[in-house]
Protein backbone atom coordinates (compact mmCIF):
# COMPACT_ATOMS: atom_id res chain seq x y z
CA UNK A 1 0.00 0.00 0.00
CA UNK A 2 1.07 3.32 -0.64
CA UNK A 3 -0.40 6.81 0.33
CA UNK A 4 -0.62 10.62 -1.07
CA UNK A 5 -1.59 13.54 0.00
CA UNK A 6 -3.42 14.81 -2.16
CA UNK A 7 -4.89 17.87 -0.01
CA UNK A 8 -4.34 18.89 3.19
CA UNK A 9 -6.03 21.81 5.66
CA UNK A 10 -7.32 22.21 8.63
CA UNK A 11 -10.18 20.67 8.51
CA UNK A 12 -9.80 18.77 5.72
CA UNK A 13 -7.64 15.20 4.32
CA UNK A 14 -7.38 13.81 1.15
CA UNK A 15 -5.64 11.16 0.43
CA UNK A 16 -4.49 8.76 -2.55
CA UNK A 17 -4.51 5.08 -1.79
CA UNK A 18 -2.76 3.12 -4.08
CA UNK A 19 -2.57 -1.29 -3.69
CA UNK A 20 -5.89 -1.03 -1.67
CA UNK A 21 -9.60 -1.19 -2.47
CA UNK A 22 -12.62 -1.35 -0.48
CA UNK A 23 -11.97 -4.54 1.41
CA UNK A 24 -9.78 -1.61 3.77
CA UNK A 25 -11.52 1.57 2.90
CA UNK A 26 -14.99 0.89 3.73
CA UNK A 27 -14.51 0.10 7.53
CA UNK A 28 -12.15 3.17 7.70
CA UNK A 29 -15.02 5.23 6.58
CA UNK A 30 -17.91 3.69 8.83
CA UNK A 31 -15.80 3.83 11.38
CA UNK A 32 -14.94 7.52 11.07
CA UNK A 33 -18.46 8.39 10.40
CA UNK A 34 -19.17 7.28 13.45
CA UNK A 35 -16.91 10.29 15.36
CA UNK A 36 -18.98 13.08 16.05
CA UNK A 37 -16.28 14.97 14.90
CA UNK A 38 -16.35 14.09 11.43
CA UNK A 39 -18.58 15.87 9.17
CA UNK A 40 -17.91 13.91 5.85
CA UNK A 41 -15.93 10.82 5.24
CA UNK A 42 -16.03 8.78 1.89
CA UNK A 43 -14.03 7.21 -0.26
CA UNK A 44 -14.01 6.89 -4.42
CA UNK A 45 -12.08 5.64 -7.32
CA UNK A 46 -12.71 7.24 -11.14
CA UNK A 47 -12.50 3.51 -12.04
CA UNK A 48 -13.18 0.26 -10.38
CA UNK A 49 -10.87 -1.46 -12.67
CA UNK A 50 -7.96 1.31 -11.10
CA UNK A 51 -5.39 0.63 -7.93
CA UNK A 52 -5.71 3.77 -6.96
CA UNK A 53 -8.33 4.73 -4.48
CA UNK A 54 -9.02 8.31 -2.46
CA UNK A 55 -10.07 8.95 1.17
CA UNK A 56 -11.93 12.06 1.99
CA UNK A 57 -12.30 13.18 5.43
CA UNK A 58 -13.78 16.96 6.68
CA UNK A 59 -13.96 17.15 10.23
CA UNK A 60 -15.97 19.73 12.46
CA UNK A 61 -13.72 19.56 14.97
CA UNK A 62 -9.70 18.45 15.49
CA UNK A 63 -7.22 17.63 13.29
CA UNK A 64 -7.75 15.24 9.99
CA UNK A 65 -4.98 13.35 10.46
CA UNK A 66 -5.09 12.77 14.50
CA UNK A 67 -8.85 11.36 13.75
CA UNK A 68 -8.22 9.17 10.97
CA UNK A 69 -5.15 7.74 13.46
CA UNK A 70 -7.76 7.12 16.29
CA UNK A 71 -10.34 5.23 13.76
CA UNK A 72 -7.38 3.12 12.13
CA UNK A 73 -6.60 2.09 15.94
CA UNK A 74 -10.21 1.62 16.72
CA UNK A 75 -10.78 -0.83 13.81
CA UNK A 76 -7.34 -2.20 14.37
CA UNK A 77 -8.90 -2.96 18.13
CA UNK A 78 -11.92 -4.18 16.62
CA UNK A 79 -10.31 -6.62 14.68
CA UNK A 80 -8.11 -8.17 17.23
CA UNK A 81 -11.23 -8.35 19.11
CA UNK A 82 -12.73 -10.15 16.74
CA UNK A 83 -10.21 -12.71 16.03
CA UNK A 84 -9.80 -13.23 20.04
CA UNK A 85 -13.42 -14.00 20.42
CA UNK A 86 -13.65 -16.47 17.39
CA UNK A 87 -10.38 -18.52 18.40
CA UNK A 88 -11.83 -19.27 21.52
CA UNK A 89 -15.07 -20.15 19.63
CA UNK A 90 -13.47 -22.51 17.37
CA UNK A 91 -11.28 -23.92 20.23
CA UNK A 92 -14.49 -24.60 22.30
CA UNK A 93 -15.74 -26.44 19.54
CA UNK A 94 -12.94 -28.34 18.96
CA UNK A 95 -13.08 -30.31 22.24
CA UNK A 96 -16.62 -31.13 22.21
Amino acid sequence: MDLKKIKKTSKELELEVIGENETILNPITQVLLQNENVEYAAYMTDNPMSKKRRLYIRVKKGKPEEILKKAVKQLENEVKSFGKNFEGKTKSKSKK
